[in-house]
């Protein structure tokens, strides 16, 4: 009988800890998390201490020496070096070497080739990919032979690593004029929602934070959700009604992550855009992650550069149920485990909350002949229902901006 199923790629992690370097086992660590999301099976990490890298094999000769006999011994199939290799040390290591050898800026492209679902989520990656080759279209090695596939080959694809310069950029101009057309029809579909009265929720945060899990709990539909990093890629938006009739929308987008790579970031920007037009934005932070306070970091710089910290912010630290010696770092701040029997519950009612801080109360007469608005009025203010009934004054929360409409109650 012939075992068709495919062996899992066997890896090895390397990196070199400078003197300057921070957090280097937290980060290490992550690397093993994405070369596992990519479907690697991760058999060690080696690192080794050094004043710099070094400018031909980005590691040193003793360690080098070391990793290949490791290899041998291991029969490992990729080495997974946690920085940006220039092209010359990339070719450098991978004759050295003679396995295949991708950086982590490769495999988080990688990983985001495998995740991305909509139209525009994979020309964003063809061209990040396309993006990152272009420079690296150097020397005669494994990097433009790779004839196996597997992890830090997906999206473009083997043919393209063997085209030449004039034809990869030829590939980025139509793309570019591709996105161009779908970002001109996303447009109008933002126009609209901006126009909406609806109120604009994003959920934010350092990937595997739980923000897909927290949309499901909200909404009556079903996001892809795992314990893995880059679950969601591409940025999905559902209604929501709070408090009766009260409208909401709720978009939830990619995950952050330390080292994203910049062509990552300058093509999903315009997918981040989606949450410039946001009234509330939830940050949701993985309480049981002992370095959540770093991810806070990296989410808030990634936040400043996209200029987006004015919009008011709720921080939301999650899975609460599998925090062990928890401190928060972030105030004012909620808690959730948003797996538990009442988070839909305890999400709305949090959501309600922090909406009312926002909003400006108001508590007026009303005729009871004008009891039919108050229906439209619910889809933009927060009302006290238990008034409505045999009452002639009306209460609740209102945004500054919609004020107005109580006019239409005034006699």
């Amino acid at each position: 009988m012939i075992d068709t199923q495919k062996r899992q790629e066997r890896v090895i992690l390397v990196g070199v800890e400078l003197q300057e370097t921070e957090h280097f086992d937290q980060s290490m660590a992550e690397l093993a998390s994405l070369a596992r999301t990519a479907g690697a099976e991760v058999i060690g990490a080696y690192s080794q201490k050094r004043d710099r890298y070094d400018s031909k094999a980005f590691i040193g000769s003793g360690k080098l020496e070391e990793i290949k006999a490791i290899i041998e011994g291991e029969e490992i199939d990729t080495v997974v070096v946690n920085n940006r290799l220039t092209a010359r040390q990339n070719t450098n290591l991978e004759t050295a070497l003679e396995v295949k050898v991708i950086d982590r800026m490769q495999l988080i492209l990688d990983i985001f080739a495998m995740r991305a679902r909509s139209y525009e989520g994979k020309l964003q990656v063809h061209l990040a990919q396309l993006k990152y080759m272009l420079p690296r279209l150097v020397g005669q090695g494994i990097m433009l032979s790779r004839q196996a596939g597997g992890i830090g080959s997906r999206g473009p694809g083997e043919s393209q690593l063997e085209l030449n310069r004039r034809s990869i950029r030829n590939q980025i101009r139509d793309i570019e004029q591709q996105l161009k057309r779908v970002e001109a029809n996303r447009q109008t579909s933002r126009d609209k929602r901006i126009q909406s009265t609806a109120f604009k929720i994003g959920l934010v945060g350092y990937t595997n934070a739980g923000k897909s899990t927290i949309m499901n709990a909200l909404t009556d539909n079903r996001q892809y959700e795992a314990d893995e990093l880059f679950a969601t890629l591409d940025a999905t938006t559902k209604q929501i009604y709070l408090d009766g009739k009260f409208e909401a929308t709720l978009t939830d987008t990619v995950g952050f992550i330390q080292d994203l790579p910049t062509e990552l970031v300058a093509a999903f920007k315009s997918t981040l855009e989606e949450s410039r037009h946001l009234d509330l934005l939830i940050h949701v932070i993985d309480a049981s992650d002992p370095n959540h306070e770093e991810q806070e970091k990296v989410v808030l710089g990634i936040l400043e550069d996209l200029d987006m910290l004015d919009i008011p912010r709720l921080t939301l630290y999650n899975k609460m149920d599998q925090a062990q010696d928890f401190t928060a770092t972030l105030f004012p701040y909620e808690s959730v485990s948003a797996k538990s029997e009442t988070a839909r519950a305890d999400l709305r009612d949090l959501l309600i909350r922090s909406i009312k801080e926002r909003f400006v109360a108001f508590d007026i007469k009303i005729n009871p002949s004008q009891l039919y608005k108050v229906y439209d009025l619910g889809k933009v203010a927060l009302l006290n229902h238990e008034d409505l009934e045999e009452s002639e004054r009306l209460r609740g929360y209102i945004a500054p901006e919609h004020q107005w409409r109580l006019e239409a109650f005034y006699d």
